[in-house]
């Protein structure tokens, strides 16, 4: 027999029941969401206490899609953003008080506390320290004690001392100073900037603050050893291991390296090694991934690529006081100048497009022409003496390129208050923006390569036009630059002026930090890295398109040459020539 239910309740009854148990949970979860509310408030307040906020900014955090992952986040960015000068009409937004969700992203970001040291303005390094990897000697130290390794023709264990200065010159001819100059090899950056940033004032060893991280592994000096008679395993081998070593750092996850920098005092064909082919030319450092997202500082850049920055070869002249150089600037200001131009160098018989051999026929057929050759034999133009004894004499020096586009004669000449001639942009123009105006006619002529090549244009006739009150501005431009063109002493410091390596770190330092702030606002530019020698020539509110210079740097459909011809035919063709003046 089926039992009755009691009808003790109504329905009326369960539905208010409902309703009291629903508002019980309410009220918990109201609870529940103060308390988190207060552990989020104290947390960020007690425990971060970076920054004051106005509560009435603070807004609901969205959790979830809106949290951001450092790597991730950066891999939105392209590889090239890091390099670009290209202007943007959004202002950033200010990183110390935001007032948006940008703010709450731009907090998982691991590079944010080093950000923030630009806002201490009572920290005289805010935003500008330098975080040094401590590397296995095998990618520096060892290198100088195997010395008689790096060049098959010059012995470099005389030209690494002294900090990479090499040995003292005399001042016979009272060409020079009487202090502070050294027989400096021309490839010899990577260790004299190295010991440069020993020197550095803003060096920190807490990488969590650091503006960018420095590695000082000799680049130049590596693949130095290897050129000539070894494999491709062989060149490599160090390359890859040193980008093996850095990835495993916790600091290179940061950034993914794009906050790492390195320098190779050669040029840049000696790092871009096109096949893996035995008979190639060089190593594939700069083609290796994980190098791309560095920067590398190299004595003569690529115009088509995105990681490497063309710094200054070094002089002859180191100074250990700024008063050294006030008084060699003043000196060379008072010169009298007897040749109109001048050249040292010798022709090019093997490269068609060379203008060399039409140069020095310009010179020998010139009253007002000097000329220093140097391809035979015992030649005075491979002495410093005799090379800085004529650049001083002369108003100015013809530059035209050499087995690659760069010379060190080049600044050579204008630490001698000598106005530059270049032939070709990627001479300097394209190379140097971080050490030299864009506006390259206050400190130099240019005639292009065709005004001579096709139109036997005269270089007497074309100098002669310039008024003297116009040379004389050029030339107090030129002795303005000499600062930041020279490397001081690294066993000493400049008091307030800034030296090529100064000019360098702060440049490396101004891009990662526009990187960073890029990638906070999610900023990404359509960059182009074929024509990534554009971007460093644009002002603000330029963008990229066609410019006079196209001609000079259009690479052929194949994209594997140079309007020299091979890059790696011109980097070798430079050890060749290296060799030569060894001989």
């Amino acid at each position: 027999m089926m039992k009755r239910r009691s009808p003790t309740s109504s329905p009326l009854e369960e539905m208010e029941k409902g309703a009291a148990k629903k508002q019980a949970r309410l009220c918990l979860l109201a609870l529940l969401s103060v308390f988190l509310w207060f552990f989020l408030l104290y947390f960020h307040f007690i425990v971060l206490g970076d920054s004051t906020v106005d509560p009435a900014q603070l807004k609901p955090i969205s959790v979830g899609s809106e949290s951001i992952n450092t790597r991730s986040a950066s891999s939105h960015v392209s590889n090239s953003q890091s390099i670009i000068n290209q202007p943007s009409n959004a202002q950033p937004i200010p990183i110390s008080h935001p007032s948006t969700n940008a703010h709450h992203k731009s907090e998982n970001f691991l590079f944010m506390r080093a950000l923030r040291t630009l806002e201490n303005k009572n920290d005289p390094c805010g935003g500008r320290y330098i975080y040094v990897h401590d590397l296995p000697p095998r990618f520096n130290e060892d290198m100088l004690k195997e010395c008689r390794s790096l060049s098959l023709w010059t012995n470099m264990c005389k030209f690494t001392t002294n900090a990479g200065l090499g040995p003292p010159l005399e001042n016979v001819e009272g060409v020079f100073s009487n202090t502070g100059w050294y027989a400096t090899n021309q490839f010899a950056v990577d260790v004299i900037f190295n010991n440069r940033m020993k020197q550095y004032e803003c060096l920190t060893n807490d990488s969590s603050i650091a503006a960018a991280i420095f590695v000082p592994f000799y680049a130049g000096f590596d693949i130095a050893r290897y050129l000539w008679g070894y494999n491709i395993s062989r060149r490599d081998a160090a390359s890859l291991d040193l980008v093996d070593w850095l990835e495993k750092r916790p600091e290179w996850s940061v950034m993914g390296g794009k906050d790492h920098f390195l320098v190779a005092g050669r040029i840049t064909w000696d790092f871009r090694r096109l096949s893996d082919e035995n008979s190639d030319w060089g190593n594939k450092l700069l083609f290796l991934p994980s190098a791309k997202n560095m920067s590398m500082l190299v004595v003569e850049s690529s115009p088509w690529n995105a990681n490497d920055f063309g710094i200054p070869y070094p002089t002859y002249f180191h100074p250990a006081k700024d008063a050294d150089v006030f008084i060699w600037q003043d000196r060379m200001r008072k010169l009298e100048r007897k040749w109109l131009f001048s050249f040292a160098g010798a022709p090019r018989p093997d490269n068609p497009k060379s203008i060399r051999g039409q140069i020095i026929d310009q010179c020998k057929n010139s009253k007002v022409g000097k000329l220093l050759e140097c391809d035979f034999g015992e030649s005075k133009c491979h002495s410093p003496s005799s090379i800085m004894k004529m650049f001083q004499s002369s108003l100015f020096c013809l530059q035209p390129q050499g087995d690659s586009y760069t010379r060190r004669s080049a600044f050579d000449s204008m630490l001698a208050g000598c106005i530059p001639v270049f032939f070709h942009p990627g001479s300097a123009y394209t190379q140097y923006t971080w050490h030299l105006p864009k506006n390259y006619s206050k400190y130099s002529v240019f005639i292009p390569e065709d005004d001579i090549r096709k139109r036997n244009v005269s270089i007497e006739q074309r100098l002669s036009q310039i008024s003297p009150e116009e040379v004389k501005i050029m030339r107090e431009e030129v002795i303005n630059l000499i600062p930041r063109l020279i490397y001081a002493d690294p066993r000493s410091k400049l008091e307030t002026l800034k030296d090529a390596f100064d000019v360098a770190v702060q440049a490396v330092i101004d891009k990662v930090t526009k990187l960073r702030r890029d990638i906070i606002d999610g900023r990404a530019d359509n960059f182009i890295e074929e024509l990534s020698w554009k971007y460093a020539l644009l002002e603000e509110g330029q963008f990229v398109g066609p410019h006079e210079w196209d001609p000079f740097f259009s690479k052929p459909k194949n994209g594997n040459v140079d309007p020299n011809g091979s890059s790696a035919e011109a980097a070798k063709n430079s050890w060749k020539n290296e060799k030569i003046q060894q001989s």
